[in-house]
């Protein structure tokens, strides 16, 4: 009995840490997804984005929720001064790329100056370690369109030109991720 117990406790912390984030100073997994900005789509690849310094790439449950429409409208609102740093920010969820299009020149939130990435299938997500979660039926945005696409959780990671994570933030609210985001791209 206690030899059960052992490899059912075992085997939970296995369960566990399969959504572990990554931490600082793994490498980044890099990759390639469609992506818009201003309403325009585009093809964004990590490795070519990391050849002009630090990378803020964040990841969002959907476009056009609570948090997500503070998040991205704070990250727009912030962007001259991740410029000023040196750093870019590309913002991932599981949105299709039309709803991307939408979000990214939508001018309460993305403003035409905040990229962001479709990875529809989640792959990108769960490379970096994160708990992508199926699509809830009937759950609808907050222009009370369906949603339609799983969740993958907000969490974002600062990735240097090196590839490797400096930081990762998460389990904070969408106003203090992006503030700790600038900041540590200020310290970098």
């Amino acid at each position: 009995m206690k030899n059960i117990l052992i490899a059912l406790l075992t085997s939970g912390a296995i369960a566990v840490s399969a959504f572990a984030a990554l931490e600082a100073g793994e490498n980044a997994p890099t990759f390639e997804a469609k992506a818009s900005l201003a309403g325009e789509p585009f093809d964004f690849s990590l490795r070519a984005a990391l050849d002009d310094g630090p990378v803020v790439v964040y990841f969002y449950p959907s476009a056009y929720t609570q948090g997500c429409n503070i998040q991205a409208h704070q990250f727009a609102e912030n962007m001259d001064a991740f410029e000023a740093a040196g750093a870019s920010v590309i913002g991932v969820s599981l949105d299709s790329i039309e709803r991307l299009n939408d979000f990214s020149a939508d001018p309460d939130y993305c403003a035409g100056k905040l990229a962001v990435a479709s990875d529809e299938s989640g792959a990108i997500a769960r490379s970096y370690g994160l708990d992508v979660r199926d699509a809830r039926e009937g759950a609808k945005d907050t222009r009370g369109i369906e949603i339609g696409h799983g969740f993958a959780e907000r969490t974002s990671f600062i990735v240097t030109p090196d590839g490797k994570i400096a930081e990762t933030i998460g389990g904070v609210s969408p106003m203090e991720n992006v503030k700790m985001c600038l900041e540590a791209v200020q310290k970098y």
